[in-house]
């Protein structure tokens, strides 16, 4: 007879790492974005423009690991708040470039404190060395999922 497969949750890598985002998120989500009617993934997409300049939905995409169709959406729920603009890009008219609002400038400008006070708080303890260790390794692990099919969006695994 086969042994049954166990599996310990307080060990497995992807359900510690989820464990954090779900608590990072719930602590930020509904208390700084939640009054700018702002999800998780909006932040995101509004702090890269910010990092990055304008960009084209396809580049924003990678940035932000957010699938290109949901992110055309809540690029279009941005737009309306304000918070970005959308126009043709100069090289191609098929492309669009996304870039942020002096609203949306405004908006970060008060959210990005508080994001980096909750950051500190999730670091507290950990010495300098080891989160360095921490995020190059967590940079390692995304290189390496993002090729796997398992990691790609859904229509990919489905058209497969």
């Amino acid at each position: 007879m086969a042994q049954r497969p166990t599996l310990n949750l307080d060990e497995y890598f992807p359900y510690l790492i989820n464990r954090v985002g779900m608590a990072l998120a719930a602590s930020f989500g509904d208390s700084a974005l939640g009054p700018d009617r702002l999800s998780i993934a909006m932040w995101r997409a509004l702090v890269a423009l910010s990092d990055n300049g304008g960009q084209r939905l396809v580049d924003l995409s990678a940035m932000t690991s957010i699938d290109v169709s949901t992110l055309s959406r809540m690029v279009s729920r941005l737009a309306r708040l304000g918070l970005v603009t959308r126009m043709r890009s100069r090289k191609s008219d098929r492309e669009i470039v996304v870039t942020l609002t002096p609203k949306g400038r405004t908006i970060l400008t008060r959210l990005i404190p508080t994001a980096l006070r909750l950051e500190q708080a999730a670091i507290a303890r950990i010495s300098v060395d080891d989160l360095a260790v921490v995020k190059r390794v967590l940079r390692q692990m995304h290189e390496n999922m993002v090729g796997l099919a398992l990691f790609a969006p859904s229509r990919a695994r489905r058209r497969g």
